[in-house]
């Protein structure tokens, strides 16, 4: 589990509440998104929780009825029942609908343009 301390205090987490769903394979959780971040994500972890570590995982966040955000992510922390990832791969729709999402939250547009900076450097 790499997600190292620097990366995340580097992207601003927002707490966001969507419909959320977690799978992997033909597994898959209803779950509760806590905040989301350029580079990932904090759910409340399912229960039970049957979830391969070692395995990509697919996100779909309804933000309504016709926008879905998708993401592949990884595992990389699990404690407190909660479950934090980060994000692998996200198309271009998708990551348009999230920098507009992080945009809408943060006061400072200086602070998107840094963090999307530092997101192409990763």
């Amino acid at each position: 589990m790499t997600d190292s301390h620097e990366d995340r205090r580097r992207f601003t987490r927002i707490a966001f509440d969507a419909k959320t769903e977690l799978t992997q394979g033909s597994k898959s959780w209803p779950v509760t998104l806590i905040d989301l971040s350029l580079k990932g994500l904090l759910i409340e972890r399912p229960m039970p929780w049957l979830g391969n570590p070692d395995e990509l995982f697919i996100v779909d966040i309804h933000l309504n009825i016709d926008i879905d955000l998708q993401m592949e992510v990884h595992l990389t922390h699990d404690a407190h029942n909660h479950l934090g990832f980060v994000c692998e791969h996200i198309g271009l729709e998708s990551v348009t609908h999230l920098r507009r999402l992080i945009e809408l939250n943060l006061a400072d547009h200086d602070e998107l343009d840094r963090e999307l900076a530092a997101l192409i450097e990763i």
